[in-house]
């Protein structure tokens, strides 16, 4: 799910949603994509997706500065975070 900065705050009040914050011409980010969206699928978490690109809005209100950066929220709040390429076990345990 694309989320940008009008649907953001909905999209993470509620539960636990993780957060990719990526851009198309990003390698890692590109390598990260697949693997996080199977392992929210897997344990049914919601994911949305943030191009900093098209939303450097979202992208300065977090002080993003390396890309991937991946956010855990838990009912609106943030709990967790990475920045980088990790390996798929890493994901899993971030996102569990």
């Amino acid at each position: 799910m694309e989320v940008t900065s009008k649907n953001f705050k909905e999209f993470i009040k509620e539960g636990k949603v993780i957060i990719d914050f990526w851009a198309p011409w990003c390698g890692p980010c590109r390598a990260l994509g697949p693997m996080i969206e199977e392992v929210c699928e897997a344990y049914n978490v919601k994911l949305g997706k943030v191009n900093v690109d098209e939303e450097m809005e979202l992208a300065e209100l977090f002080r993003i500065q390396s890309i991937p950066y991946v956010v855990k929220f838990i009912d609106g709040e943030i709990v967790d975070q990475f920045i980088g390429l990790k390996p798929k076990s890493a994901i899993e345990e971030f996102v569990k």
